[in-house]
């Protein structure tokens, strides 16, 4: 647990690292939240597998990137991101912790591949996939920033 994150009934911890200002995403409203994410294994050494915002030097040098799309019920898409993004206003960033093995909350323990969002890039893939298939020690909590950038 961190302690200036709020946690959710769920166990997602979330802190509002930018406050929005523009329109209010609501988890009724049919919507298509457009996002820009960055995703760390803090759990293990803090490896980024996602960089926001194009490249951040090494494996993320020279790649263009897509801004991500879903829905709040978007069923193919991780709960920490349907969760999280419920509440956030246009032009916010929200930190997300997700706990290790909850699977209404991050990828699921068979098959991770099969929840999005996933990483744009061979080596953020390879970051990500060692910490969820290892079946060692580490840690997989998971560390998201989230910037909604509009809805659609």
């Amino acid at each position: 647990l961190y302690p200036d994150f709020e946690r959710t009934a769920s166990g997602l911890q979330f802190k509002d690292m930018v406050e929005g200002t523009g329109e209010t995403f609501a988890a009724d409203a049919g919507k298509t939240a457009v996002i820009d994410w960055d995703g760390y294994t803090i759990g293990y050494y803090g490896r980024p597998f996602e960089a926001r915002n194009k490249s951040k030097g090494g494996a993320f040098t020279g790649e263009t990137k897509d801004f991500f799309r879903f829905k709040a019920d978007d069923a193919d898409v991780i709960g920490a991101f349907r969760e999280a993004i419920v509440g956030m206003k246009v032009g916010g960033i929200r930190r997300i912790i997700v706990p290790p093995n909850n699977e209404k909350l991050g990828y699921p323990d068979r098959n991770w591949r099969s929840k999005k969002p996933q990483p744009n890039n061979f080596s953020g893939d390879r970051a990500l996939g060692f910490v969820l298939e290892n079946q060692g020690m580490i840690d997989k909590t998971l560390l998201f920033d989230i910037e909604l950038i509009k809805i659609m």
